[in-house]
């Protein structure tokens, strides 16, 4: 028979397979096992009967504005914000000041992140006519979420608005892209 720290029964769990009411083991801080745990033994057992138990949502696009901005919001207001609307994980936009175009701003933004931030986190590294001979290696440093592009309005350095500059951003990524391009 399992043990769990804690078992969530009774309530409508949403994941890959669908949605069913299901009992949930969490040991250890982690989700353990989905099912019947109904004969299962646990420290505690919370009645989730008539709830709704959903997987933590990723947010891929977010302006905490640090550095540079923080009087509109910093990197743990934000997260804290993020995680009472049930996002665990937040990928930050490259538009601070400095802008996070390279090895430095993007170590500096970790730094200021780690401890402070009540979620996971990572950070997208601005894509520009200025790096684009670092992209590869840009996207794959740690704490990278990857490249993001301007190709619409945006601050500094930032704006690539042109084919051949974005085709320059393509030909160099190989993980993962985003863009800003409502124009």
């Amino acid at each position: 028979m399992a043990s769990f720290d804690i078992i969530f029964a009774g309530g409508t769990v949403v994941n890959q397979d669908g949605a069913g009411v299901r009992d949930l083991g969490v040991r250890d801080g982690r989700v353990a096992e989905i099912g019947d745990l109904a004969r299962s033994a646990a420290g505690e057992r919370v009645d989730c009967r008539g709830l709704h138990i959903l997987p933590g949502v990723i947010d891929s696009q977010v302006h905490f504005r640090e550095p540079g901005l923080e009087h509109k919001e910093d990197l743990a207001t934000g997260a804290r914000a993020a995680v009472m609307g049930g996002v665990t994980a937040v990928f930050e936009m490259p538009n601070t000041n400095p802008q996070t175009t390279n090895a430095s701003a993007l170590e500096d933004k970790i730094a200021r992140a780690t401890g402070r931030m009540a979620c996971d986190f990572a950070f997208w590294v601005g894509g520009t006519h200025d790096n684009v001979g670092e992209i590869a290696e840009l996207e794959r440093l740690p704490g990278a979420a990857g490249i993001k592009v301007f190709m619409g309005s945006s601050t500094g350095s930032l704006l690539v608005a042109d084919d051949a500059g974005v085709l320059e951003i393509l030909k160099r990524t190989r993980r993962r892209a985003a863009f800003h391009s409502e124009d």
